[in-house]
């Protein structure tokens, strides 16, 4: 890591600023070439975007993004390099035998980012080279199979298909622009080929409002980021850590833990959120109009604020946090694993791929699993819920203000506690570390899930046979008023006959 630092030029007067606002050197930069956005936004607008020729506007989202990748990497720039070329020339040589093209091409940029991994793990959540290529991972395996899909009939493309597929090969010029896009590499937001393509061509510019919209997420980055920092102050995550911790009392733990959990997602919350602004600024993320016919933003959005601030459930998380990573996920795994089947089997390849693509550690497993088990759980809980509560007491409980009052504060209060047990594993990485936090708390994540599971499978199990008992009894007095009809009938049929 010293020899990583030493070289980079500017190495010195950003060591000065970064102990001086008492930050990392590293989240210094980040921090500073996302804002960086802005500025360039400007300058594009007002210089580049009203220039005819499309190579101008090419060289310069390349120029730009590969600048402050060696700002923030230094010499370690050239490991995107490979990545982007090696997907320009296997697009080049095997474009037309699309299997094998598909199949080189994820497994060449998955290994390469693995073992980036292995030679640079640590643990912590370290910035280094390896973060923004895990999004150049995604943008590349992404823009091979919309090269592939270009080749296909448009009657074998499903729809989100037709929209991202790429009838011509692009230059090498217009895939590094598209791969060093400004606020776009850095920390995400995923978006195929396609879109940057009508943002070259002009499609978008037509549409006024930008600016002010920019603003706005530019300001809720700002004040996530801020509360961010006061909270993790409060509860840093060496804290967790610590005997002291252990030594509170069991709800206090479990409240501080969530609200520690909150803290930490608001790290990537407000990175997301500037990275945003800038995009909206220089008009990338128009995505048509709203309800109201005006202008809609939210093309690169990587986050839902309301859904995330106001929903109860882990599912309301998974569906408002990194969002275009998970429509990524959506659409080019899990919705191309359709041939299985199996919409289990599939969603836990997704969740497998997500794991993996994260890293070795243990912890963005346990994670993943968590994730998985806490959904199904909350889906088996909601039908639960709605088949077997709320038709034998939901007159009485829906009047209830009380009931009401209790079901809000325990539904936010799940939400509190639970996030904080889904996120230790993801933040605190490996075994060691995060079984201790766990340990502090009385593993009462997998307590609580266990007996759910118990009662859920005992009382289907019983219901079950309850069920089947009722349907013989009705059977067998079916049976018995059938006899009874027919024996009645039989002395007419003689007097008939």
């Amino acid at each position: 890591m010293t020899e990583f630092t030493e070289i980079l030029p500017h190495k010195g007067l950003m060591d000065g600023i970064a102990s001086g606002v008492g930050v990392p050197v590293e989240a210094l930069r980040l921090l500073l070439t996302i804002v960086s956005g802005y500025p360039l936004a400007a300058f594009y607008l007002k210089f580049i975007a009203i220039i005819a020729d499309k190579n101008v506007h090419h060289m310069f989202f390349a120029g730009c993004g590969a600048g402050l990748c060696y700002f923030n990497y230094g010499y370690n720039t050239y490991h995107s390099l490979v990545a982007i070329l090696t997907t320009y020339f296997l697009v080049l040589v095997l474009r037309k035998k699309a299997q094998i093209f598909l199949t080189l091409n994820f497994v060449f940029h998955m290994s390469y980012l693995l073992l980036g991994y292995y030679f640079t793990s640590s643990n912590e959540y370290d910035i280094l080279w390896t973060m923004p290529h895990c999004i150049l991972v995604l943008r590349m395996i992404g823009y091979g199979f919309d090269i592939t899909d270009g080749l296909k009939n448009e009657t074998e493309l499903s729809k989100d298909q037709k929209e991202t597929a790429l009838k011509e090969t692009p230059s090498l010029l217009e895939l590094l622009a598209f791969a060093y896009f400004p606020s776009g590499f850095l920390v995400g937001p995923q978006f195929p080929f396609s879109r940057y393509q009508s943002f070259i061509n002009g499609q978008f510019r037509q549409h006024e409002g930008s600016l002010e919209a920019g603003v706005r997420r530019f300001g809720a980055g700002a004040f996530y980021l801020i509360v961010c920092q006061v909270g993790l102050r409060y509860f840093p995550d060496s804290y967790f850590l610590t005997p002291e911790f252990a030594e509170v009392s069991f709800i206090k733990r479990i409240y501080f833990l969530g609200f520690w959990a909150k803290f930490s997602l608001y790290k990537y919350i407000s990175c997301w959120l500037l990275t945003e602004g800038a995009l909206i600024c220089i008009g990338l993320t128009y995505k048509g109009e709203d309800k109201n016919g005006q202008p809609d933003w939210s093309g690169c959005s990587n986050v839902k604020l309301m859904l995330l601030e106001t929903g109860n459930t882990m599912e309301h998380y998974v569906h408002s946090f990194n969002v275009n990573t998970n429509q990524w996920v959506g659409q080019y795994i899990y919705k191309r694993l359709k041939f299985l089947n199996n919409r289990t089997i599939s969603y836990g390849a997704a969740l497998g791929f997500l794991a993996i693509w994260h890293g070795y550690h243990s912890g963005y497993y346990m994670t993943f699993l968590m994730e998985y088990m806490v959904v199904s759980t909350e889906k088996q809980i909601t039908r639960f819920y709605t088949k077997v509560v709320l038709p034998k007491w939901g007159h009485i409980l829906n009047n209830s203000d009380i009931y009401k009052l209790l079901y809000f504060i325990t539904l936010k209060s799940y939400n509190i506690v639970y996030m904080g047990w889904c996120l230790t594993a993801f933040v605190f990485l490996k075994w060691e570390r995060w079984i201790v936090v766990y340990g502090a708390v009385s593993y009462y994540g997998f307590i609580y899930l266990i007996l759910w599971a118990i009662f859920y499978h005992t009382y289907h199990y019983f219901f079950r046979i309850s069920s089947r008992k009722e349907a013989g009894e009705v059977e067998k007095l079916e049976n018995k008023s059938t006899e009874k009809v027919t024996e009645e009938k039989k002395p007419e049929d003689k007097k008939s006959e």
